[in-house]
């Protein structure tokens, strides 16, 4: 796996082939398959692909917040080398915004309408820490600060703030307990242009200061290009293909990822009109034998619909593609993609 991390650092998380099942009707269906990663202290890894890929059933099984109806199949989760108790709630919850913390999308659904947001983000200083109120309320108006917010905004009812306020304030929340992992998922999505690049600049800057481990689900790869170190691309619940951010974007191999890449309008190249992928992303009933990406792959091969490709080793990460297998070694020279 292709890292700007040396490799004799010890990773501050390791995920080691995690598979995840849904409960459906009396049916298990697979929702995640053999998914590894590693990531180092300081690091942002991006998890991208388009909706039902896997992206946040992934952060969530790290966290341990997984629906009453998902189970871990098999595969592990480890906090610098140590086991996490992803499927004991009680177990897990020591570990929970202590090590890892989440980010979510919808802060005006996360946030407690009813209560003052200084409380909100001092909630947690109490109940994890075992800070005595006034402690607590000092430490968030630090939060406060450091994530740009004014002490006197802290008075203030989650309606009363903007769209960036609020994701700023889940942020704060996030950091109340000294994490050494974020999970940001999709918190820039709802939010205009202007206030999703403030937020980045405020992502990175934490991520330096704090030397904050970050995991980004994320549909849009300007984001990723914008505030990542690496990146995985996720299909049909599992990594087709992960390396270094500006080698996969100049180098793209699988041909899932090429079509995402060219799916992004670049006015600087005179690319201003979005080119879609055509067909739909396979439902967790109805998964296509083999691999999951031929009945959209324009370089599909007989074998694609027979085996399932494992992640080959390429020069700038790893890619899970029969056009990279050894049994083809090169791209077939006819690919369109």
């Amino acid at each position: 796996m292709s890292s700007a991390f040396p490799p004799t650092a010890a990773p501050i998380l390791e995920v080691v082939d995690i598979s995840v099942d849904y409960q459906l009707l009396n049916r298990s269906l697979p929702a995640l398959r053999d998914i590894s990663l590693l990531i180092h202290a300081g690091e942002a890894v991006a998890l991208v692909g388009e909706s039902g890929s896997g992206k946040t059933t992934t952060a969530m099984t790290v966290a341990g917040l997984l629906p009453p109806n998902a189970k871990v199949a098999s595969g592990e989760v480890r906090y610098r080398g140590k086991r996490l108790p992803i499927n004991d709630e009680d177990a897990m919850r020591p570990h929970r915004w202590n090590d890892v913390s989440v980010v979510f999308q919808g802060a005006m659904n996360a946030l407690n309408p009813v209560q003052r947001i200084i409380k909100q983000i001092a909630e947690p200083c109490i109940l994890k820490l075992g800070m005595t109120r006034n402690e607590a309320m000092r430490r968030a108006r630090e939060l406060l600060e450091l994530v740009g917010i004014s002490v006197e905004r802290g008075a203030a009812y989650p309606h009363e703030l903007s769209g960036g306020m609020r994701q700023r304030v889940m942020i704060a929340m996030a950091l109340a307990c000294h994490p050494s992992i974020i999970i940001g998922d999709e918190p820039t999505t709802a939010l205009d242009v202007i206030t999703q690049a403030q937020i980045l600049t405020l992502v990175k800057r934490l991520r330096k200061e704090l030397n904050l481990a970050l995991i980004l689900i994320t549909h849009d790869l300007s984001v990723v290009a914008e505030s990542c170190d690496r990146v995985m691309i996720m299909y049909a619940g599992r990594i087709i293909e992960d390396g270094n951010v500006a080698d996969v974007f100049r180098s793209p191999k699988h041909p899932y990822t090429k079509l995402l890449i060219d799916s992004i309008p670049d006015p600087t190249r005179g690319k201003r009109v979005t080119k879609p992928i055509p067909g739909d992303p396979p439902s967790l009933q109805n998964r296509p034998s083999g691999c999951a990406f031929r009945t959209r792959c324009p370089s599909a091969m007989d074998i694609c619909a027979k085996e399932v490709p494992s992640p080959t080793a390429q020069q700038h990460g790893r890619v899970a593609c029969h056009l990279y297998s050894a049994t083809c070694q090169e791209p077939k020279a006819n690919s369109n993609v």
